[in-house]
């Protein structure tokens, strides 16, 4: 464990089961895996003090809520159900000694440890435990801990994707293959995905929150609007069922594409359920495999989508343990500014550049974009402009619906805003204007343009990355992968203008 983590709350050997005692599910433990038995006692508890420590997206409020009281409704006399202000206070209206599955964030899991009555027991719903990511780290004798290296590990170990020792198609990774920018038409040849049908429990949640704004002062971000995620295990599994039938084929080959008028893509919208722990990642991942043997799926789909769900999803969530809890506050590039109003309240009318209007009112209206738009917009845009890489991170959390503190941090402060100097990332994810010019429609009818740099059309992403690249050279410069880049600065004749221009962009909407 690094020296800034303040507590070992991660290293930890917890016991692994505890059947006979009321088991209290956070609102992100949800399925069945959570449980030792099927019949197991459950505590479910709602807090309303939650929603008032900052503001949420409206969506992930109702989702989160909605996910919670479905739980409760399908367990019926086996869960006690308890709304209060806290969770102290629910604890003791249930009264009844607990077991608890470690949280997903450094505060939960301090509140837990020291709460009497309560026995807490090792985290779930990841591919591999802390213990055996804490024994691979330690075994990497100091070498890099590679994302690469981890989902190679993780595939031997379970026999994911494997022809004996072997990975199948003699390839780990097919990402070379999953690069193609857009089709030349405003949306994939593919059926809208099938939403959810709202019930009374979505229609209680609505109100509640209605009221909760009206009367509470309690505050959401974004719109509301019809629900679009799982928020039961069989809603999700029929997600799940359906992105392999209808989307995986097609999900490798535009899995960084954008389209302005196709924002699912062919994304398997799982994200959500599955960071309410509705599935379980290695039964996704071995669904997809078996369908794709079934069916002889394109296999460099098959495993772009395993590789998101058992490599990068697993190595994210078992590196915020392990780099410790001051890691979310590394900012290598020392980057200071605030999140500007326009930005934090996704007023996406307020933005003339059609990449980031479209990207921040997706966000906006959905609580969500697939990762491509979040890393190469969201992040990129706040790459340029300097914005605190932990308050960023604490914006996509509270705005994106599958968003928790574990996914974020390492996600922005790691490989977005490369605030960590290097850690996730080799090199900062930072581009112009022709990166998302390649890979989306965006730039078509813009205001801006994607080759000019200076100027009333200069696109604010490609005078952006020139001016941030001249802010961070002296960090940048013994990065072999920027070289290339950095030279590319040296040879620009308008460079002064380009520095002043952003200089008087300051803070506003581009």
């Amino acid at each position: 464990m690094p020296p800034d983590a303040q507590e070992d709350l991660a290293a930890q050997d917890l016991p692994e089961r505890s059947p006979g005692t009321r088991r209290w599910l956070f609102a992100d433990q949800l399925g069945p895996h959570f449980l030792d038995a099927p019949d197991q006692p459950v505590l479910l508890l709602e807090s309303t003090d939650v929603f008032r420590r900052g503001r949420f997206h409206r969506r992930k409020a109702h989702l989160i809520l909605s996910a919670l009281r479905h739980r409760a409704a399908e367990l019926g006399e086996q869960a006690v159900f308890v709304q209060a202000p806290t969770y102290r206070e629910g604890l003791a209206a249930c009264g009844e000694a607990v077991s608890v599955c470690d949280p997903t964030s450094y505060p939960a899991r301090r509140f837990v440890r020291r709460l009497p009555g309560v026995e807490v027991l090792a985290s779930r719903g990841f591919v591999v435990s802390e213990r055996q990511f804490r024994g691979w780290a330690e075994r990497r004798g100091g070498k890099r801990l590679l994302m690469e290296d981890f989902y190679r590990d993780v595939r031997r170990f379970h026999g994911l994707l494997m022809d004996g020792a072997e990975p199948v198609g003699g390839t780990w990774n097919y990402d070379h293959e999953n690069r193609s920018g857009p089709p030349r038409q405003e949306k994939l040849d593919l059926a809208e995905p099938r939403w959810p049908v709202e019930d009374d429990i979505d229609a209680e949640v609505r109100a509640d929150l209605d009221r909760w704004e009206r009367d509470d002062g309690v505050e959401f971000t974004g719109s509301d609007g019809p629900r679009r995620f799982a928020v039961t295990r069989r809603e999700a599994l029929g997600v799940l069922r359906r992105f392999l039938d209808e989307r995986l084929e097609q999900f490798g080959t535009y899995e960084d594409a954008m389209l302005a008028g196709d924002p699912w893509m062919a994304h398997s919208l799982l994200s959500a359920p599955q960071n309410l722990g509705l599935l379980d990642p290695l039964e996704i991942a071995r669904r997809a495999e078996e369908h794709g043997r079934a069916h002889g799926v394109r296999l460099a789909s098959v495993e772009g989508f395993v590789r998101q769900v058992v490599g990068w999803r697993s190595y994210t969530w078992h590196l915020y343990w392990h780099l410790g809890e001051g890691y979310k506050q590394r900012n290598a590039l020392g980057s200071e500014r605030t999140i500007p109003d326009w930005f934090g309240d996704l007023d996406a009318d307020a933005v003339e550049a059609n990449c980031l209007r479209h990207v921040l009112g997706q966000v906006r209206d959905e609580g969500w974009t697939h990762h491509i738009p979040r890393l190469m917009v969201l992040g990129n845009w706040g790459l340029q402009r300097g914005y605190r890489p932990a308050e960023l991170a604490d914006w996509f959390w509270r705005n994106f619906v599958d968003g928790y503190d574990w996914v974020m941090t390492t996600n922005v402060v790691g490989m977005s805003q490369h605030a960590d100097g290097g850690v996730l990332a080799t090199k900062p994810y930072v581009s112009g204007g022709a990166y998302i010019d390649r890979m989306s429609d965006f730039c078509g009818g813009c205001r801006y343009d994607p080759k000019v740099r200076v100027g009333e059309d200069a696109c604010p992403f490609t005078a952006g990355y020139w001016n941030f690249l001249a802010g961070h050279r002296e960090e940048l410069e013994g990065n072999r992968r920027m070289t290339q880049a950095l030279r590319g600065l040296d040879r620009l004749r308008d460079l002064d203008g380009v520095l002043h221009q952003e200089a008087e962009r300051g803070d506003g909407a581009p």
